[in-house]
């Protein structure tokens, strides 16, 4: 079986080097903010380019722990691609504000830039961009909305550790981005983890601060804060793992180039990129009329799939009140998408094989 993602193989490269951060943190006798908290955010700002990173609980936590820091709440509206994870959305509501969704791109299934003005009114505060499947988003077109309209800018970069825009990678391209580091991201932890970048040193220390408990020393508190922090082993494992990052993205687009060439089913729409060296294809996304068929065949093949997303935000039960909202290029997306294997440690042969195999459904 070609697994779509065999996270043991993934990090079992790095066993040696992951064994002695562990054991470094329990001798240590230090499993919270401590020194590979300090080690891992400073590497991450670099490799981000920007001037700060914060560890925090999760992807989710993230999101949310930005927009607290802006301030925003009820009656402030905020921007968000309607074929996102449920989770970017999920971080508007939480904080009381209200999510506009605007339609993606059906090439790219990113946010679509020219969609979004229309959609911005005088309670508009923020728009978050995803960089979904590892795609960064054009934000030539969202940089200039956000000036005209004195916008903040919310990268959500959970799919994308390492892509570049313009020279720059995500986590520097807005006001502030959210990373996650769950298990199966570019750059996963052996559980959850996230992470906030910014050049906002201002909002870097609200940030900071609300994820423990609003606390900014000990027992005294200037916020109702939270409890959302990266603990010591988590750190110790990610910062290993950074600095292989980059030669296992480049991986993933040696595989995705091979895909991309070699895929020639006319049963199968293959994903667009506007740069082949910016991308790092956290997913592999193609879409298929017939998508529970192929995932079938492909099955019975041995070669494992898996589909982001079957179901889009505006007809989850979550959010009720929009089931009778129609947004067609999310709805055809969501219908038809599905997820080839992609990962670092895939072999020529696998890649082959699945190439081979899909050509003949």
């Amino acid at each position: 079986m070609i697994k779509f993602l065999d996270l043991q193989k993934i990090n079992n490269r790095f066993r040696d080097e992951m064994d002695k951060r562990i054991k470094d943190v329990l001798d240590s006798g230090w499993y919270l903010s401590g020194k590979w908290n300090e080690e891992f955010t400073k590497h991450f700002a670099e490799f981000c380019g920007v001037k700060h990173a914060v560890g925090v609980a999760n992807g989710l936590d993230a999101i949310n722990l930005i927009i607290r820091g802006f301030g925003f709440g009820a009656g402030d509206e905020i921007i968000v691609p309607a074929n996102t994870y449920i989770a970017t959305i999920l971080a508007i509501s939480e904080n009381g504000c209200t999510p506009v969704l605007v339609e993606p791109d059906i090439n790219t299934y990113n946010i679509d830039p020219e969609k979004i003005e229309e959609k911005i009114t005088s309670r508009t505060k923020a728009i978050i961009v995803v960089h979904l499947y590892g795609q960064a988003v054009q934000m030539k077109k969202i940089w200039e909305l956000a000036k005209k309209y004195n916008l903040k800018v919310i990268e959500d970069s959970a799919q994308a550790h390492g892509a570049m825009y313009d020279g720059k990678r995500v986590g520097n391209l807005g006001d502030a981005a959210a990373f996650s580091f769950y298990p199966g991201k570019n750059l996963g932890a052996l559980g959850d983890a996230g992470g906030v970048t910014t050049n906002d040193t201002d909002l870097y220390k609200k940030i900071h601060t609300i994820a423990n408990y609003g606390s900014d020393y000990k027992y005294h508190h200037i916020y109702k804060g939270v409890n959302s922090r990266l603990d010591e082993i988590q750190a110790g494992l990610l910062d290993v793992k950074l600095s292989h990052l980059d030669d296992d993205n480049n991986r993933r687009r040696e595989i995705a180039k091979y895909y991309r060439e070699n895929i020639t089913n006319p049963k199968i729409i293959l994903p667009k990129t506007y740069d082949e060296k910016a991308h790092v294809w956290h997913v592999f996304a193609v879409r298929c009329e017939d998508r529970d068929g192929l995932c079938k065949y492909l099955n019975e093949h041995n070669i494992q799939t898996n589909i982001h997303y079957p179901m889009p935000p505006h007809k989850q039960g979550a959010y009720a009140e929009w089931n009778n909202q129609t947004l067609p290029i999310t709805e055809e997306i969501h219908r038809t998408i599905m997820s080839l294997p992609m990962s670092p440690v895939m072999t020529d042969d696998e890649v082959k094989y699945v190439v081979d195999t899909i050509n003949k459904f």
